[in-house]
């Protein structure tokens, strides 16, 4: 669900290829028909934003029907634990829970989600699963109304459909068989995403099917190494190693835009969730950290990566000082966000790495324009992309693309050639979070240089101009240790200023800055070591909080633990998990939470899913895997009263990185949405929530204030048709790497529109007529597929259309059309701040633009 694999990850297909050779059972439920659903033994074709209906309904079923892995979910998730008395669910608040704050649109208050605790902290709970407060019953009461009647009226699947994906799933669960379900950005890219997300991993705990060979939930990016891009990472809420951005305490101020107390990023009222002081490095850890778990380990991880960017200077006051100098974040920073902030002039310059806004991005009329609202912006890329063409020109729909009056626009833009990924050095982390090292082919060509390359000698620049500057604020980039220089130049390249890729490697991995038993009478320790001299460390669980390491990103501390031992670019295709082909991170696992392969006891679940498993010989866990565990930690270990870190967790708790070490059925923390998944309506949707009186999702931000985000209410007459986004084999995202290619060209030579032939009978549209697709963002015309693949719904008199776009085209290359994106609008899902693209609505007629 949420992907179409076959045709964006089609590598990766071959494998699901292949085990459908040896007998497994392939479902695909999509709104649209695609090579997946082909090659798939059950395609469900269901509405476009109806999915959590869709699994709600198997989550009842299981829960009704006693499908669930009755020991797995006991032990293993929190099923058993108490929620406190005055939790209020969306049962009793008609699709609201409690906490919810209608002017601020938030769940301001998420105390009631908390456990029930005992006088030690420790939640309570009832194994028998009967208490009406623990888990389990909230769950049942939850997914009550989700029934395949429900189903067969929002998503458009028949009863019968629907319980043959639901009875495969569950007779493919249990001690013998395990289920993986697989998503990528047609579940993200919803206003609800998260919260899909979250119903697909409730589904996999209660059939036992997490941590377990052949199980899990594989989110297949988008992009080539999006998920390196988010471990190192390039987030702006996030640190190395999903350790939160600080956030900086801030004061209201009056209601005037033109207040001197206001930010850049106009005026911000402190919110009950960014009150607390995180201005030290101890409060930052008191609040982003955890006491019990393995994140109690936040101080050794933070204090390195304080370590690996500030050198000596992170000594200073207990790390208090290089603290000071990481940026504190005072709202919503992402891309999308930051649009409308610079649509109002308020963002004066913009760096934009392969990517590509004028035509990638969500509702990207109005990306265009924010672009001319900067004083600069730089474009790194192998062409002239849209986003760096859109001074002097625009979609047009003649011959010609029209032309703009450059007169007008204020940016400077500077295009710089980059590097293809052959012509570099460099590692790619997969969906598996596995690290393959990519080795350099062939110089770049002329000016063009690798993205290291750039951002090296860029920040060598910076800190040439601001070597002198006596500015408390210039103080961080003085003491960043920005040393990569290779100790000689690469042999047989022309571009002797190539930085040192393995060097940054190391600092990743991370290395000793002082011996770690090394000290002196006085309890000192002496000798001090460099990024260049420092000895590797193995793995981040040498770490430290008093300085003695260093470390640029703990989750990948291992890749490289001693020189000459790059283990990214291990190749031995051997063993029963290949451990030794790439590196996957944490410590080379290959399964997360592999604890939970095992029973209680520590014995396999079944012989034929034997993965991880207790040696009472050799008193340690052992298997075909990194045991993902503490290794000499029994399955009878209880915790004492009150203990922390990982002695607070028994040794029958696998979820390691949760403070209670259970699977989350409930969340009762962390989600800006509500505790359990709840079926909201698309920001745009021709039908009622069937189920609830608030239509869509309460804490998505919907921008309601800006005139060019209009949205149609709900059954809009003059937009009824469900659209969805996807892509195609050929072309890749916007299309900046393959509409330049005449041979891919050759293959998708321009945007088309796939309507079923009973629209197409409706509108009196021809297979290959041209349409204009329209929106109350804008219009596009493309060309007419008239196809089966996709196909009318009905629920009951009524009939939903929907049609499908590709969203690859543009007004550069060898090959244009129009930008899909332009219909898009601008709501975002509230945790992660990613578009609804997946599911609006649009209206199609035959004809031509003007």
């Amino acid at each position: 669900m949420g992907s179409n694999m076959a045709e964006a990850h089609p590598v990766a297909f071959a494998n699901v290829v292949k085990a459908k050779e040896l007998g497994a059972k392939v479902m695909h439920v999509d709104p649209h028909y695609s090579r997946t659903s082909a090659l798939a033994n059950l395609y469900v074709p269901t509405r476009a934003g109806s999915d959590i209906v869709f699994l709600g309904a198997i989550i009842r079923h299981v829960l009704e029907t006693n499908g669930y892995f009755h020991d797995y979910v006991v032990h293993y998730t929190n099923a058993a634990t108490l929620v406190r008395e005055d939790f209020k669910d969306t049962e009793e608040l008609d699709g609201l829970f409690s906490g919810y704050d209608a002017d601020s649109e938030t769940y301001t208050d998420q105390n009631s989600w908390d456990y029930q605790r005992d006088k030690n902290g420790q939640p309570l709970s009832d194994p028998s699963l009967q208490h009406p407060q623990c888990v389990f019953q909230i769950m049942r009461r939850h997914f009550a109304r989700y029934t395949p009647e429900m189903v067969e009226n929002v998503c458009g699947v028949p009863r019968e459909v629907w319980l043959q994906v639901a009875q495969t799933l569950i007779e493919n669960s249990g001690r013998e068989r395990t289920s993986a379900i697989c998503y990528a950005v047609g579940w993200t890219q919803q206003s609800k995403g998260v919260q899909i997300i979250r119903a697909a991993a409730i589904l996999q705990l209660l059939l036992g099917n997490i941590g377990r060979p052949g199980g899990g939930i594989m989110a297949l990016r988008g992009h080539a190494s999006i998920q390196g891009s988010t471990d190192v990472p390039t987030l702006y809420d996030l640190l190395a190693g999903y350790m939160p951005q600080p956030s900086a305490l801030l004061t209201a101020v009056p209601a005037a835009k033109d207040s001197p107390g206001a930010t850049t990023w106009g005026e911000k009222r402190d919110a009950s969730s960014n009150v607390l002081s995180q201005q030290t490095l101890q409060e930052y850890i008191d609040l982003s950290g955890q006491k019990l778990g393995w994140w109690s380990n936040t101080p050794a991880y933070i204090r390195s990566l304080l370590q690996a960017w500030y050198g000596d200077a992170a000594n200073e006051e207990e790390g208090n000082c290089s603290y000071r100098w990481i940026p504190k974040i005072t709202g919503d920073h992402s891309h999308l966000a930051t649009s409308y902030t610079m649509l109002d002039g308020k963002v004066k310059g913009y760096l934009l790495f392969g990517q590509n806004p004028a035509a990638g991005s969500t509702h990207a009329t109005m990306q265009r324009k924010a672009l001319e609202q900067l004083d600069w912006m730089v474009v790194r890329d192998l062409y002239e992309v849209e986003s760096a063409a859109f001074w002097y020109r625009k979609p047009g729909f003649g011959p010609e693309t029209e032309p703009v009056d450059s007169s007008k626009i204020k940016t400077e833009i500077f295009l710089l050639p980059a590097a293809a990924s052959t012509e570099k050095e460099g590692s790619f982390t997969n969906t598996q979070r596995m690290l393959q090292w990519r080795d350099k082919a062939v110089d770049p060509p002329g000016d063009a240089r690798s993205d290291l390359w750039f951002v090296y000698h860029l920040g060598k620049r910076l800190k040439e101009l601001y070597a002198d500057s006596k500015a408390w604020r210039d103080e961080g980039l003085q003491a960043l240790t920005w040393d990569y220089d290779m100790e000689k130049p690469e042999e047989g390249s022309r571009i002797t200023d190539e930085p040192d890729a393995l060097l940054v490697l190391k600092e990743i991995n991370g290395y000793y800055t002082r011996p770690p038993d090394q000290k002196d009478a006085g309890g000192n320790q002496q000798q001090t070591y460099t990024l260049r001299n420092g000895p590797h460390v193995p793995n981040f669980t040498v770490l430290k909080s008093d300085g003695s390491t260093a470390c640029g990103a703990w989750i990948y501390s291992g890749v490289y633990p001693e020189p000459g031992k790059n283990r990214a670019a291990s190749r031995n295709p051997e063993g029963h998990t290949f451990l030794e082909w790439g590196f996957t991170w944490p410590a080379n696992r290959r399964i997360l939470y592999n604890r939970a392969s095992a029973d209680p006891q520590g014995r396999p679940w079944s012989e034929r899913k034997k993965y991880i498993w207790w040696d009472e010989a050799e008193k340690k866990w052992t298997g075909f895997d990194i045991p993902d565990f503490p290794a000499s930690k029994s399955p009878d270990f209880r915790p004492e009263p009150g203990a922390v870190g990982m002695d607070a967790h028994a040794g029958t708790d696998p979820f390691i990185m949760k403070p209670d070490g259970k699977g989350w059925l409930f969340a009762p923390k962390g989600l800006k949405d509500g505790p359990l998944p709840t079926h909201y309506e698309a920001a745009e949707s021709p039908m009622q929530n069937a189920l609830y009186h608030q239509q869509s999702n309460p804490a998505a931000k919907y921008f309601r204030d800006r005139p060019d985000n209009r949205l149609s209410p709900v059954g809009d007459p003059n937009y009824p048709i469900v659209i969805t986004t996807y892509r195609l084999t050929e072309h890749h995202v916007s299309g900046p790497m393959t509409r330049w290619m005449p041979w891919l060209n050759a293959l998708q030579p321009s945007l088309f529109a796939e309507i079923s032939p009973e629209l197409a009978a409706e509108r009196k549209i021809r297979h290959g007529d041209w349409v204009i697709i329209s929106t109350p963002r804008g219009e596009i015309e493309a060309r007419a597929m008239v196809t089966r693949r996709m196909c009318p719904l009905y629920f009951g008199r009524r009939m939903v259309h929907q049609i499908g776009l590709p969203f690859h085209w543009g007004f550069q290359g060898k090959s244009t059309g129009s930008i899909t994106n332009d219909l898009a609008h601008m709501v975002l899902e509230p945790n992660v701040s990613i578009e609804e693209a997946k599911a609006f609505t649009c209206n199609i007629r035959p004809g031509r633009m003007p």
